[in-house]
């Protein structure tokens, strides 16, 4: 039996007891476990491209232009977290700023050229991504998890 299947078991087993406090059943450590299985998932795919680049390069994708604090805001990324993110992209010829015409200090971000083609060659990675972290569940486990997952966001 490997380790998720014994923390499973431990989870869909144990009693809750409010006296007693076992890491593998809170949901901060199983979402980690989750998140770092999923990170690997991601960087066997796509390795030239952290989480956050795809994310910003697939926002962009989805909308076009928006502000730099809009699109942070989009994809859950405080001003400063998402100003790296954009300067690097940038750096890499993927993304372009612009000044917003009426409002000076406000940052428009676009996709470029290169960056609207690395997305949509890395589109049907993303989907392979999701595909293998989700393949332990059944189809309808998968959307019960998504569902409850989004309620927690």
């Amino acid at each position: 039996m490997s380790g998720e299947d014994n923390l499973l078991r431990l989870v869909e087993t144990e009693e809750p007891d409010e006296t007693s406090y076992h890491l593998q059943n809170q949901v901060g450590f199983i979402l980690r476990k989750v998140n770092q299985r999923h990170v690997a998932i991601f960087a066997a795919h796509i390795a030239d491209l952290t989480p956050p680049q795809f994310a910003a390069l697939a926002k962009l994708y989805d909308i076009g232009e928006t502000s730099q604090n809009q699109l942070g805001t989009l994809i859950a990324m405080d001003a400063a977290t998402v100003k790296g993110v954009i300067d690097r992209l940038k750096a890499r010829g993927l993304v372009e700023l612009s000044k917003h015409e009426v409002d000076k200090r406000r940052l428009l971000v676009n996709l470029t050229e290169e960056g609207r083609e690395a997305i949509e060659r890395l589109i049907p990675l993303a989907r392979t991504i999701t595909e293998e972290t989700l393949a332990p569940l059944t189809a309808k486990e998968t959307a019960t998890f998504l569902r409850l997952l989004s309620k927690l966001a």
